[in-house]
């Protein structure tokens, strides 16, 4: 290791000369005098044994040293802002408003329980929390946390996959008398479903047997929501079968108001999600992250 520390000033200084094409700019945006800037290029250069700019004309151009060494002084700075905010947000309570986002039904049962200790346990962080079964661009609506139920595609959100969501192919024991009980999953094409609106392709439903056998079948039926808790009375009522997750459906599994249908067969599998636009948490943020991780990680 070097006996001097890098000049940290000066290259904050290169970054924001280059990037504001002059020095009177920087000096202007730093609250120095053009001298002070010119100076701390000068003493860059003469470290470097490079020129950083060509100053033989008007306009300001970097030198192929120069412009070999932008990104990464950029990139010092970025880190230099992001360590001074983390130690200003790590030396005081944490504060603020965290936006996030999450389906209904999973939202109601399971993450609101969770929700009044953690804002106990930081009393200075706010929550506003969207309940909406449809998909939520998180970045374009400004949110800092999501959780998604389903199979994630290439989005570009920093994901934490937290556990699995297993769903079952159900129905009433009356619908199953009257109906008569599928015994594979092209029988269902004659059935009437009761179909949740937000899948990605609701009036097709795909199964995979534990011998390897793949199906899908196209379906139909009296009934299509965008909520999956809608369609329980009319699952429990007998009017046809439905394919919703065990947080939903387990209950009336339990008390034998419902059936599950095709055992060996299973839909393809779901996972519930935590997601994050790309970039650095505040510090709030990765407190409810975390909090939620720790909480979530173990199928409800």
């Amino acid at each position: 290791m070097s006996n001097r520390l890098p000049d940290f000033d000066a290259w904050a200084m290169f970054a924001l000369v280059a990037d504001r094409g002059g020095l009177s700019a920087a000096a202007r945006e730093l609250g120095v005098s053009r001298a002070t800037v010119s100076k701390g290029l000068a003493r860059l250069e003469a470290r470097l044994g490079a020129a950083l700019f060509q100053r033989h004309s008007r306009v300001l151009a970097l030198t192929p040293a120069g412009a070999a060494a932008l990104e990464a002084a950029r990139a010092l700075v970025e880190a230099g802002e992001a360590l001074e905010a983390d130690a200003r947000e790590a030396a005081a309570a944490p504060a603020g408003r965290i936006r996030m986002a999450a389906p209904l039904d999973f939202g109601v049962d399971w993450l609101a329980p969770l929700l009044p200790p953690f804002l106990a346990a930081h009393p200075g962080i706010g929550l506003e929390l969207l309940l909406d079964d449809a998909r939520v661009d998180l970045v374009a609506g400004g949110f800092d946390l999501g959780l998604r139920i389903g199979r994630l595609g290439d989005s570009g959100l920093l994901a934490r996959r937290l556990c699995e969501v297993p769903a079952h192919l159900v129905a009433a024991p009356a619908y199953l008398a009257a109906a008569g009980r599928p015994l594979h999953p092209r029988d269902l094409s004659g059935h009437r479903l009761l179909l949740y609106a937000n899948a990605p392709n609701p009036r097709a439903l795909a199964f995979t047997h534990g011998s390897g056998e793949a199906a899908t079948v196209a379906v139909d039926g009296p009934l299509i929501v965008n909520n999956g808790r809608a369609l329980l009375p009319a699952l429990v009522a007998g009017a046809g079968i439905a394919l919703l997750p065990d947080f939903l459906v387990g209950a009336a599994l339990a008390r034998g108001e419902v059936e599950a249908l095709l055992p060996g067969w299973a839909p393809p599998p779901l996972a519930l999600f935590l997601l994050s636009p790309p970039g650095r948490r505040p510090r709030r943020v990765q407190l409810l992250h975390d909090w939620l991780v720790a909480a979530l990680s173990r199928r409800p």
